[in-house]
């Protein structure tokens, strides 16, 4: 009898994570630990670290938006004191809840998702879904880490997610050279369009601009990982796409599959957010009208029956146009 032969996986650049770890530790606006204190008390011993991501950390203003954060804890178990709460998590991780603090005559909030550090990880990496290696491949900030090795496996899962993020956009790329901004755009709008998001290129443009010295720097880190993608050009820093047809077509089929699931996932999860996060209808609607311009009513049927609000939703926005 002989033994199998158990392929491991390629360790990631030690400079990738380096990178990800210097974007993830820069300042933020004192506001952010206040909230991050009170996480701490729901949470005591259970959280392994705190990430914000999300338009407040671009903007830095608290007090217009709600703030991104997630909470990673070591096992849903611990985390809840209702046994119903763990059994969501581990059946569709994240759950998702609200926030608000009282500070200094101010109110800030906050959107929180909670998922243990395991399931971030296996998000990072393995998932088929983009839902967490796309937006942690995008900036964010480490706020609290339980210890430095907790703080390691979450540097090393970000910077995970960069490369899912780039290989998996990246296969679908014409056989051209492309600049770092244009590829991040093109990333990006795959992952808008798995999800019941109506971002337009110039909102992924937008952002690959802004971030594009980050992006840039991720990028070149990541490349050691992204050889049978990519072919880096220094004479005019691009990546030349080196995809073969059967390649391009295969990771095309991912991506609309993922548009599939992402729209079955997203009626899930806010079903299940109206067991956890007070008020999400409402949240919901104003966000979709924020991005598509689509008005949303809520009525008191769909109040009750959020699953049915959901699919209207997608109806809705499908028959408009704005996601395909």
């Amino acid at each position: 009898m002989t033994n199998a032969l158990t392929t491991l996986p390629e360790p990631i650049p030690e400079e990738l994570i380096a990178a990800v770890a210097a974007q993830s530790t820069r300042s933020v606006s004192p506001d952010f630990p206040i909230l991050v204190e009170a996480l701490l008390k729901r949470y005591e011993t259970a959280a392994d670290g705190i990430i914000l991501y999300g338009s407040c950390l671009r903007t830095g203003d608290l007090d217009e938006g709600i703030v991104d954060l997630y909470v990673l804890v070591d096992d849903y178990k611990n985390a809840y004191t209702h046994r119903y709460l763990s059994l969501l998590n581990a059946w569709l991780a994240p759950n998702v809840f609200y926030l608000e603090v009282s500070h200094q005559d101010r109110t800030l909030r906050a959107k929180y998702a909670v998922i243990s550090t395991t399931d971030f990880e296996k998000g990072t990496q393995y998932w088929f879904h983009s839902y967490i290696w796309a937006r942690f491949a995008q900036p964010s900030r480490l706020l609290y880490a339980r210890d430095e090795k907790n703080r390691q496996r979450i540097f090393n899962a970000l910077a995970q997610s960069v490369i899912t993020f780039l290989a998996s956009g990246g296969k679908t790329l014409e056989n051209n050279a492309f600049t770092v901004a244009d590829i991040w755009t093109r990333c990006l709008m795959l992952s808008y369009a798995a999800e019941l998001r109506a971002e337009q290129e110039t909102r992924a443009r937008h952002l690959a601009t802004l971030n594009l010295h980050d992006f840039t720097q991720l990028t070149k880190a990541a490349y050691p990982m992204l050889t049978e993608v990519f072919n880096y050009q220094p004479e005019n820093d691009t990546y030349l796409c080196q995809n073969t047809a059967a390649t391009r077509r295969r990771a095309l089929r991912h991506w609309r599959l993922r548009r599939w699931q992402g729209r079955i996932l997203s009626v899930l999860r806010l079903s299940k957010a109206t067991l956890t996060f007070s008020d999400c209808l409402e949240y919901a609607a104003w966000k979709i009208e924020r991005h598509t311009g689509v008005s949303v009513e809520i009525t008191p049927m769909l109040r009750r029956h959020p699953v049915i609000w959901g699919f209207k939703v997608m109806w809705q926005l499908l028959r408009r146009g704005i996601i395909r």
